[in-house]
């Protein structure tokens, strides 16, 4: 298998009068969590669909496992997995007769679909509940067994569009670990769309973030926020009043101050030295317990650049 799951070269579509996806560049390496971060209407959607061969490209090219997404869509499809807008699931039969009809669309042998529909069911901590009717369930548990579903032929590749939107945070929670777990386990290559940073940060190796069809960044997550976030200094102590505060905004070297609890979270400008930060805050009557110092997050990095390209 190539090292590279998904290539494309100037990957455009268009619309009528609206360019949905604006000469994408991307390669994405196999045995990764990819994370394709945007707003919503950002091309996100219409990404997968060029990738799963669902929609011609207006220009430009695409290959998905080493197939031309353009002449070669139902190799790509017979080797991926995909939950997209809608779960695929049929709400009268239970979990079980669910993954048994997908197991048989695939062709796949009677002791085969038993064992894996046993294996995902398990996994996904839904095997004691094989037997319900699906339409009975939470939207969580529904998502648990759409993933299954979309993984129940061994895919080499796992298309997954937005898959904990309009989850509770406990419900999106666990799908994130139930997820983790299971890619982990299978190696398969996931492409994860989401506006969800944390959902990025907790799962993704690699993130190429998309903004009106344009791709304006591509690497680790780490990469990112030291790319574009501003450092960050946490100051821990007492007497935080308005006057400490004043001082603090009126400094050159800070970007933005936040109180939080007993803590300042004081975004910096980059490479500033917070020597005389500190002594700002003391002189103006704070009294600092701790400094810590830190990065800013994905969302910080996200947030700005969608500033720059505003």
């Amino acid at each position: 298998m190539s090292n590279i799951a998904i290539h494309t070269d100037a990957l455009t579509r268009d619309f009528k009068n609206i360019r949905a996806v604006n000469e994408v560049t991307l390669e994405v390496p196999s045995g990764i969590v990819f994370g394709f971060l945007g707003p919503n209407g950002s091309g996100k959607t219409t990404m997968i669909r060029l990738l799963l061969g669902l929609l011609e490209p207006s220009t430009g090219s695409a290959k998905v496992l080493g197939f031309d997404t353009m002449k070669q869509a139902d190799e790509i499809r017979a080797r991926s997995g995909a939950l997209l807008e809608f779960n695929g699931l049929y709400e009268r039969l239970s979990a079980e007769d669910n993954l048994e009809f997908y197991g048989k669309v695939w062709k796949m042998p009677a002791q085969e679909r038993k064992e894996r529909i046993k294996e995902l069911l398990t996994h996904m901590n839904l095997w004691d509940r094989r037997g319900e009717k699906v339409g009975n369930w939470s939207r969580g548990m529904k998502q648990k067994l759409a993933v299954s579903r979309a993984m129940l032929h061994r895919p080499s590749l796992l298309f997954l569009d937005e898959p904990t939107a309009g989850l509770d945070p406990i419900a999106a929670s666990g799908l994130r670990d139930d997820l983790d777990r299971l890619v982990k386990s299978e190696g398969v290559t996931v492409f994860l769309t989401t506006h969800n940073l944390v959902e990025a940060e907790r799962l993704c190796k690699k993130v190429g973030v998309i903004n009106k069809g344009k791709l304006i960044a591509v690497g680790h997550p780490d990469e990112l926020r030291a790319r574009t976030g501003s450092p960050q200094v946490e100051i821990v102590g007492r007497g935080f009043n308005d006057i400490v505060m004043s001082s603090i905004r009126s400094r050159p070297e800070v970007a933005s101050v936040e109180m939080m609890n007993d803590r300042l979270v004081v975004s910096l400008n980059k490479d500033a030295a917070t020597s005389g930060l500190v002594s700002a805050i003391v002189s103006a009557g704070g009294e600092i317990e701790e400094v810590r110092k830190g990065t800013a997050s994905l969302e910080d990095a996200f947030l700005a650049m969608m500033e720059v390209e505003e």
